[in-house]
């Protein structure tokens, strides 16, 4: 592929996640009277947080968007500052094993590191500073969703970030994800390569049906495909 560029998602694919996503956001839908399930949060896992809100409350509550979208709003608000809570203060949160050895061995061949999210802005910065990963010489960019105008599926995060780091051709480009939207945002960027991990919210057994080019167990399966 002679790939010059690597975009990881963060939260189950190079951040470990131990349901804590999942708890904030059923408690946030909690708040306004919305009861989901843990198994329907993971399907709307990878997607900008604003639409999963939104697809969950047309699901669940349509009646409460009869008048406006106020219901959206406040439960998304009420999960952006948990989730920047929890992930300011949380003292345990790690890296997936391998992800920093990973990010060294490409930076190291040549290839551009890149992480991108279904998170804000708010959150993002939260784990990147938990982590030491804030303006890390190891990831050459960090992209979230809502700062292009659309979320995944939509190519927009790796296009963002492909013209922020110049580079031009989408084949030579990696998506690594533990979702379906993940899998799905690297086909519509017509990346060279799209890899699904199986450390986050999707078993093998149903990242399989979005027909990834590779499912993974491990980050350190990674390399082998690429170098």
């Amino acid at each position: 592929m002679n790939t010059e560029l690597v975009i990881f998602d963060i939260a189950g694919t190079t951040v470990a996640d131990s349901g804590n996503i999942n708890d904030a956001f059923r408690q946030a839908f909690l708040a306004s009277g919305i009861d989901i399930s843990a198994s329907e949060v993971d399907t709307v896992m990878g997607y900008r947080k604003s639409e999963a809100i939104s697809l969950m409350v047309q699901k669940h509550a349509p009646e409460l968007l009869l008048e406006n979208d106020l219901v959206i709003q406040t439960i998304h608000e009420l999960f952006n500052r948990n989730m920047v809570h929890f992930y300011k203060n949380n003292t345990d949160l790690k890296s997936l094993p391998y992800a920093e050895e990973v990010f060294n061995l490409f930076q190291g061949s040549g290839i551009r590191v890149a992480l991108n999210t279904g998170f804000t802005r708010d959150i993002t910065n939260a784990i990147l500073v938990n982590l030491g990963w804030y303006a890390n010489p190891l990831i050459n960019r960090v992209i979230c969703s809502d700062e292009v105008p659309e979320g995944r599926p939509h190519p927009y995060m790796i296009r963002e970030i492909m013209y922020q780091l110049g580079v031009a051709d989408a084949s030579k480009v990696v998506k690594v994800g533990d979702t379906q939207v993940d899998i799905q945002e690297g086909r519509s960027a017509g990346c060279g390569l799209v890899v699904a991990v199986t450390t986050g919210a999707y078993s093998k057994e149903q990242l399989i049906q979005y027909q990834p080019d590779f499912i993974i167990d491990t980050l350190q399966q990674l390399p082998a495909l690429i170098l």
